[in-house]
């Protein structure tokens, strides 16, 4: 009894841990803007202005498997994330829509963090788009609206908010059947063929240099530039994984 009594009173040692940093960063690639146009303000906005979701991970489920693993995250802002997939072809598409020949010009010119960016402010109509898209060899006229949502995309274009609004690389997104098929066609579009796009600070006609099918998580064309681009993306009929992605740059 006094073994057992003196084993009882003797201190607690506290447990001693080591946790080891992780190998790599928790958080996607900021995302910052350090020059951007808001329209109506008078100036442009510049000197390190930070407009990013710099922790922008979705953490996984509580309780999961992936709950306790370090990076298994969900990234919230794909297209902040760097060495995204490169365009891939679908041999699986053929059967609906033959892919389109790409055109070897290089990709966009080469992008800095002090790329032109506008923003939407100021550029609203009464009706609420942002724009008007026209591509007269297959017959496009659209009204581009605000974001990407099925809300947008319901009514016409929708514009990527990730992107510039003007100067840049402006991208839109639409439906490729249904209704709002604006985008049905876009994949028999060749190099040469003339698109424009209409807001308030005016009118700019593009010059298609890409026509291809790109993966769903290649972000990549939706970048920032140096250079005024046009970018379209819509879906490849019965292929879930893929796009088909349309780029221009300005006729000057």
């Amino acid at each position: 009894m006094l073994m057992l009594t003196t084993a009882l009173m003797t201190t607690a040692l506290a447990a001693e841990y080591k946790i080891d940093a992780p190998e790599y960063a928790l958080f996607a690639t900021p995302t910052s803007v350090e020059q951007v146009t808001v329209v109506g303000a008078g100036v442009t906005e510049q000197s390190n202005i930070d407009r990013s979701k710099n922790a922008a991970m979705i953490p996984p489920p509580f309780g999961s498997p992936e709950a306790s693993q370090t990076g298994s995250g969900t990234v919230l802002i794909p297209q902040s994330q760097t060495g995204g997939t490169s365009a891939q072809r679908s041999s699986g598409s053929t059967a609906y829509y033959p892919p389109a020949e790409s055109v070897t010009i290089p990709q966009a010119e080469v992008t800095t963090a002090s790329s032109p960016f506008t923003l939407p402010d100021g550029l609203y109509y009464s009706d609420g788009s942002i724009g008007q898209l026209k591509i007269p060899s297959i017959g496009v006229n659209v009204k581009v609206y605000e974001t990407e949502s099925l809300e947008s995309l319901a009514k016409g274009a929708g514009h990527f908010k990730s992107t510039s609004c003007w100067d840049g690389n402006v991208g839109i997104a639409g439906h490729n059947r249904g209704v709002t098929n604006h985008f049905g066609q876009i994949h028999t579009l060749e190099a040469g063929d003339r698109i424009t796009y209409t807001t308030q600070l005016g009118t700019r006609t593009y010059e298609v240099f890409f026509v291809g099918q790109i993966s769903e998580t290649d972000f990549s064309r939706l970048g920032r530039s140096n250079e005024n681009l046009i970018t379209l993306i819509t879906c490849v009929r019965d292929v879930r994984d893929m796009r088909w992605c349309v780029q221009a740059r300005e006729v000057t």
